[in-house]
């Protein structure tokens, strides 16, 4: 059965809008988060916003893993279904259930402001599958989700 996983990139307080506002350096362990999630990722789910920004730049980016990702997403086998920078499906997504995983990089800051990923919804028990803390400071974490 396929999953769905759900990354994002957060500040300590949560908040997930606009990531390079906190996303203030990346290093190599970071970097390599993301073409880590996506590895096992043969289709992805965006709202409208989210899909909005990236039609126009990926279908013709050279930027790996993103450009070879767009190009095979027919062609794939079942992979897991990655849902990224969509705020609001990612929670309709988490409050309906059907959410497996969740894939977290959290800076080292507070945004103090801004829409937090997780407001507003209902409890989820969570178990802790994989976590690291890079050498500038970012939390890596993966959860799944306890049905």
């Amino acid at each position: 059965m396929r999953k769905i996983v759900v990354g994002g990139l957060l500040s300590l307080d949560g908040v997930a809008e606009d990531p390079n506002r906190f996303f203030t350096e990346w290093d190599d362990v970071v970097d390599a988060s993301i073409p880590r999630m996506i590895a096992t990722q043969d289709a992805v789910i965006l709202g409208r916003r989210s899909y909005d920004e990236w039609v126009g730049f990926w279908p013709g980016s050279e930027i790996e893993p993103f450009a070879k990702f767009a190009r095979r997403l027919k062609d794939g086998p079942g992979g897991d279904i990655g849902v990224h920078g969509s705020i609001s499906v990612a929670q309709a997504l988490l409050a309906g259930g059907l959410v497996d995983e969740l894939r977290l990089v959290i800076a080292p800051s507070i945004a103090g402001a801004g829409r937090r990923l997780l407001d507003g919804l209902p409890s989820i028990q969570l178990e802790s599958i994989r976590s690291e803390i890079s050498p500038t400071g970012y939390l890596l974490v993966d959860y799944r989700v306890i049905r």
